[in-house]
């Protein structure tokens, strides 16, 4: 299945939970959630009940949306983390976290992790003085991540960088904002790690 490029919004009101993928909306206090805090449709404010299966997709979509990736390559990524020693759940977190779309967004280069894997794709990104333009790469502690010479006048970045005073920073990234650089200083615990999904679930459903 491809990934989702529908109204992101509709997916969080459908999820009933926030996964951050309205940047400046969110921030503002404008996003559908918060206006409309019920799934959409005709029906959308009769919540039935939910099987354990139904709970079980519901968290592994979640994830899915909120990293955005396919199911191809979230199961993948779970299929690595099932091989790997220890929890299953708190490796599958990490592996989503170590993504380089999504340590630009842990950075405050962009608002959206959506905008980061953009930024990405299009070539404005240096890992360790390399270009690298693969939104799955996988950053190891200690890499520096940079804003590409041509692209440190990017309105969208520079605007994103002054939002980040309003969220804060996660404590496993280093960033210095007026050299627009950053390091992955480590890869965080699954209890630093704030997301609004339990993975137990997840592996519940692919064991089956």
């Amino acid at each position: 299945m491809a990934r989702y490029r529908g109204p992101v919004e509709r997916l969080e009101r459908r999820l009933g939970v926030d996964l951050g993928l309205k940047g400046e909306r969110r921030l503002a206090g404008k996003s559908a959630l918060e206006k409309r805090p019920y799934a959409p449709g005709q029906h959308g404010q009769r919540r039935g009940k939910i099987s354990e299966y139904g709970l079980q997709l519901q968290e592994k979509q979640k994830a899915k949306f909120m990293y955005g990736m396919s199911e191809k390559q979230f199961r993948t990524l779970y299929t690595e983390a099932n091989r790997r020693e220890g929890n299953t759940g708190n490796i599958l977190v990490q592996l989503l976290e170590q993504r380089l779309d999504n340590v630009v967004y842990r950075m405050g280069f962009a608002t959206t992790r959506a905008s980061a894997r953009q930024f990405v794709s299009h070539g404005h990104i240096i890992v360790d003085g390399k270009r690298v333009d693969i939104p799955s790469y996988r950053v190891k502690a200690g890499q520096k991540i940079e804003i590409r010479e041509k692209s440190k006048s990017n309105v969208q970045i520079l605007r994103s960088i002054e939002l980040t005073n309003q969220t804060g920073m996660v404590e496993w990234v280093n960033v210095e904002k007026e050299k627009l650089f950053g390091i992955f200083t480590r890869v965080p615990e699954r209890e630093e790690i704030s997301i609004p999904v339990e993975e137990r679930l997840i592996v519940e459903l692919y064991s089956k």
